[in-house]
Order: structure tokens, then sequence, then C-alpha cells
């Protein structure tokens, strides 16, 4: 069996708070892209807890889910315990070979297809697409799906709908990967989304098995979906959030990078300095193995704007 490493991301909190101190109250933890304004959770119906999901909760969710992203009529959804627990089980659906990964991205891809035994390599014929890209924010058009497998991880993509490339999950092997967790604020419930031609899915739905997602999560999930004018007013205010952490990021002497409305990638002179110094002040930043310039901050909640403004000016 291969050896289980871990894995560079950004949360980690205890970890940080073993090193600087502070409880979990005072930290803001901005090592991530998820939203920092959830969606409002529902009083759950008890069933949601006590019994297995039946179909008619499956049915809705895809159904929902097919509305909001516009899902072409002949591709499939499957629903998913997180988009992360489907990175891991890509690899399976077709013969071990090579696969291309263009860097730098999600460090995930990379590991579940190294798990499963793939090479990486830019001319192989399998191709993976984080759209917009995680840490750069890069977006990718359809003149870039030139690989005969496609898989297209839109995990961010939830902010700028109109850049999605979900009108080509219909064709062959063009699989797009959807995340609820980062835009909805909600990852703790782990859920995700895979769709594509109703081979691939049917492929997928066979490792995962039945009754993946949980009663609360399709719960949350089916209203969470239908409601467009949430999704309306959350990316108006992301995008409002996302200028004023760029002001005063540069005020402070950082560039402007990269990132979307839901992360900032930062250029600075020494990362490793810039995160000490924010953790200091109980703020939890990101910084990635392979660059000592990047550090990319997530969005603070509306009421902690104060403890980030004060860091930076120390």
């Amino acid at each position: 069996m291969a050896e289980t490493k871990s894995r560079d991301h950004g949360g980690g909190l205890d970890a940080a708070i073993a090193q600087w101190g502070g409880t979990r109250d005072q930290w803001l933890d901005l090592s991530t892209g998820i939203n920092p304004v959830p969606y409002p959770l529902p009083e759950f119906q008890a069933h949601s807890w006590t019994a297995l999901p039946d179909k008619a909760a499956q049915s809705a969710l895809t159904d929902a889910a097919r509305s909001f992203w516009n899902v072409p009529d002949d591709a499939a959804i499957l629903a998913a315990p997180g988009a992360s627990s489907l990175i891991a089980r890509i690899p399976t659906l077709y013969p071990q070979s090579q696969v291309d990964i263009p860097q730098p991205t999600y460090n995930e891809h990379v590991a579940a297809f190294r798990a499963q035994g793939w090479d990486i390599s830019d001319e192989a014929e399998t191709r993976v697409l984080v759209h917009p890209n995680n840490p750069t924010g890069h977006i990718w058009t359809s003149a870039d799906l030139t690989a005969p497998v496609m898989i297209i991880d839109e995990s961010f993509c939830d902010i700028a709908p109109e850049q999605s490339l979900i009108a080509h999950s219909n064709q062959p092997d063009r699989i797009i990967l959807k995340s609820f967790g980062k835009f909805w604020g909600l990852a703790g419930l782990r859920l995700g989304f895979l769709i594509g031609a109703p081979d691939i899915i049917a492929r997928m739905q066979d490792v995962i098995g039945p009754w993946a997602v949980s009663g609360p999560a399709l719960e949350v999930g089916i209203r969470a979906l239908a409601d467009h004018t949430w999704a309306s007013e959350t990316r108006a205010r992301l995008s409002v959030d996302c200028l004023r952490l760029d002001a005063l990021m540069t005020q402070a002497g950082a560039k402007v990078s990269g990132g979307c409305d839901l992360f900032r990638l930062y250029d600075v002179t020494n990362a490793a300095e810039w995160q000490d110094r924010l953790c200091q002040h109980h703020i939890l930043s990101r910084i990635f193995p392979y660059s000592d310039t990047y550090l990319r901050l997530g969005l603070p909640t509306p009421d902690r704007w104060a403890q980030l403004e004060n860091a930076l000016k120390d």
C-alpha cells in the first residue's frame, strides 16, 4: 500500500493556536477561500437525521443543481459528500496512464492521480483544469479543452457563472466538478457534484455507492440551489469585499497577483514573514511551498475587518 502523506492545505487552526497562542474565537482564519457569510441553515426536519435519504430528496437536489448551473438536459449529475471525495476517485474512472495538470494549482488533483499510479505529463491525453484556478484565479476557456479527456474543477466558479464551461458537460469525457461548501460557505456540510455524460456519472455512482449525501446536506442543498436571490446578493457583496481587501493589502505594501472573489493572491517580499506577522495578530493566511512570495487571503467576516486593518498597520 502506498504511504499516505500529509498534503499542504489552508486551515489548520489548531496548529496555529499551538504556536501563536490564543483561542479559536480570537483567531481570524483567512487561509481558505470559503465564503465567510454562509447560507442560513434551516430548522432541519427530524427525518433528515433519522431516515436514510430517499430517492425523492436526491432527485430534488439534482434537479435544483441542474437549474442553478444550467446543466444540459443530456448531461447527468451526481451528488457526493464533498468535491474532495470525487477528486480522489476520478482517476479510477479511466485506465492508469498520464495526466496533464497545469501548475500551480490545487494540489489534491496531482495527489489523487499519483495515488492511483498515474504519471504527470504535459503531453497527456487526460487534462485537469481548475477554473478559476486556485491560487492564481486564472480563467480557462473552451479553447483550452484540448485533451480527449477533460476534468474541469469549477469549485470556485459560482462567483462568475458566466465563465462556467458547464455547456460542455454533455460531451464525451468532459467532466465538471462543483463544490457547494465554498460559495455557500458551508464547507462542513460536505456536498459536491460531478456533472458529465451519463456513462461517466454511472461509473462514479458505482464507486461511491448508495446514500452518499446525508439527509441534512440534501435539505440544505435543495433550498440553497433554488435561492437565486441570495446567490446574486452574495456575488455583489463578495466583489465589494475583494476590492476592500485589495486596497488594504496594497496600502500595506503587497501587490495583487491574482485570485477571484472568494480569495485574493498577493505578491510580497517574504511570504513566511508576512504569515508570521499576521499570526501574531491571530490571523491565519495561506502560503505555498513552491513560492517564497505568494500570500493568499480569504475574506474576513463583516465584523472582523478591524482585526486585519490593525494587523496591517502594525
